[in-house]
């Protein structure tokens, strides 16, 4: 499937009993079950086995990261080396208004003060014009966040961080496979996380990974993230820590995801070079990557024409079996982080932004159905 799509083919209604397209459906078609198997046979199934090493040995390839740390989830793969960077009470973190609420969480956490940004209105990602607007003496971090796969402007970020002298930790959640010039996001940063939730391009169910080429941050979150226990005398704990480990079944699944992590990045590039050629008559704005950018197109987004209802339109794509979702409310309208401030363009894509189906596995004939359902709904409202 290729090319604009026909207007008839748009006027042609789709029927309502064909099955529902979700907007993700994970790939477990590798080794999933086979390690997960032998995860049982061995009686290893908590957060000691073979695959934790494994998987963080991987994702480290992947990335071409020094550490890769395993840890039980993506939010814990942000509040981990937040804490271990030493944010804490009095402390301000650069995130942006436009973001997955657990980025903003996070910094709260510790007992930081988010402080939010403004986003750019082409890639939808952190301005760092606003950013440097926006460093008070209180400043001591920076979090971009690489949102829907893209990729923040991180030669701008870490120019202002290191004449500022600020940390930054890269929120990757939704980057796997995300390249600028070659290099993988998470690794630009002193630090990048990344999450392998059910929607994820390589998903654990639950699970997260902290990067970083820091030799020292890489050793005290590594015994932070076990309880603070010494890494040489067991149930000596010398530092504050968490439970944040991964389990070995996880991580056999993750390994398993990993090892066919090009095909299935290969796929989802396939399905957003569809959406993007067969819409490309219709009156809607998909995110734009800035030059040098490889994008993972974790999940597909767009902008809907100014006006338009979106729920209106979800409720019909939903009544012809096709799942949408919106994209991220802005954090600073969230009751509590409410703010006195306005960002104009990202409250703009958090009212137009649609995420279509974008699972590895959806076929032509379920790409077509997705824009069919699509086209018909923005003309019903007059938007095409």
């Amino acid at each position: 499937m290729s090319g604009a799509m026909n207007p008839a083919q748009a006027e042609r209604p789709v029927r309502a009993a064909q099955p529902v397209i979700p907007v993700y459906r994970p790939d477990l078609s590798g080794k999933e079950r086979d390690y997960v198997i032998d995860c049982v046979d061995s009686t290893w199934i908590s957060s000691i086995g073979a695959y934790i090493g494994k998987f963080e040995a991987a994702i480290a390839g992947v990335t071409g990261a020094k550490h890769a740390l395993s840890v039980c989830n993506g939010t814990v793969a942000l509040h981990l080396p937040l804490h271990c960077m030493g944010i804490g009470p009095g402390d301000e973190v650069i995130v942006p208004a436009f973001t997955y609420i657990a980025s903003v969480n996070t910094i709260a956490q510790t007992g930081a003060v988010p402080v939010f940004a403004e986003s750019l209105r082409g890639d939808w990602l952190l301005d760092p014009e606003d950013v440097e607007r926006r460093i008070t003496p209180r400043t001591k971090a920076i979090m971009p966040v690489h949102l829907y796969g893209g990729a923040c402007d991180m030669a701008a970020i870490m120019d202002i961080a290191q004449r500022h002298g600020l940390q930054v930790l890269e929120d990757a959640a939704e980057a796997l496979g995300t390249t600028i010039g070659g290099q993988h996001v998470g690794t630009f940063g002193h630090a990048g996380s990344f999450s392998f939730f059910g929607n994820k391009t390589v998903t654990t169910g639950e699970g997260g990974m902290v990067v970083t080429n820091d030799d020292a941050l890489a050793a005290t979150m590594r015994m932070t993230k076990g309880q603070g226990q010494s890494t040489t005398r067991r149930y000596w704990h010398e530092v504050l820590g968490f439970n944040y480990r991964m389990t070995n079944i996880s991580a056999a699944i993750g390994l398993a995801q990993t090892e066919r992590l090009p095909q299935i990045l290969a796929a989802k590039r396939r399905v957003a070079k569809i959406y993007k050629e067969s819409l490309a008559g219709m009156p809607v704005t998909f995110q734009q990557a800035m030059a040098g950018v490889e994008s993972a197109d974790w999940l597909v987004s767009l902008l809907l024409p100014p006006g338009t209802d979106r729920d209106r339109l979800m409720a019909e794509m939903q009544a012809v079996g096709v799942e949408t979702r919106p994209v991220f409310y802005p954090a600073h309208h969230m009751p509590m982080y409410r703010r006195e401030e306005h960002f104009p363009i990202a409250e703009d894509i958090a009212a137009r932004g649609l995420s279509l189906p974008s699972f590895p596995a959806l076929t032509d004939g379920e790409l077509a159905r997705v824009c069919e359902a699509l086209v018909n709904s923005l003309r019903q409202q007059g938007k095409a």
